[in-house]
């Protein structure tokens, strides 16, 4: 199985532990959206999109990619984040635009990462030392699951 993983991790390299611990366990290319020629996704058999979450939804990258992808019918696909609290709905948004090319969205990764942003930073921060190994752990099995 060909895999690859896109991601986009903007502040502190949460997402972007999250990406590689999955690319890992797959064997996968690991991108940054830049870095992905929209008319080669027809030779990967399953797809990941990760983010960290920027208000509410995954970052504006990721989801311009998949504007201009061409369509994934009956590709598999899963979405993951990672983000100060979890917050279900952050992937409504991408789920819904990878439904209309057709992709088949498997199911969906959430991981606590570390936030400094505002004046969490005076206190060093939330989620401190996360993704942790654990973190990692499940999030490599979760990839193998995805393989199957």
């Amino acid at each position: 199985m060909k895999a690859l993983i896109i991601y986009k991790s903007v502040h502190l390299g949460s997402t972007k532990k999250i990406a590689e611990a999955m690319g890992k366990a797959l064997g996968a290319d690991v991108k940054q959206p830049r870095k992905v020629d929209p008319g080669k996704m027809v030779e990967y058999d399953l797809i990941g999109f990760g983010s960290g979450i920027y208000d509410s939804t995954f970052h504006p990258s990721i989801l311009e990619l998949v504007d201009k992808l061409p369509s994934l019918e009956g590709k598999k696909v899963f979405v993951f984040s990672t983000s100060g609290i979890i917050y279900k709905e952050a992937h409504t948004k991408i789920k819904r635009k990878l439904e209309e090319k057709d992709a088949v969205v498997a199911d969906d990764f959430y991981c606590r990462g570390l936030n400094k942003n505002s004046f969490l930073k005076y206190f060093g921060g939330m989620n401190k030392g996360r993704p942790n190994n654990q973190d990692l752990g499940r999030a490599q099995a979760f990839a193998i699951n995805m393989s199957l």
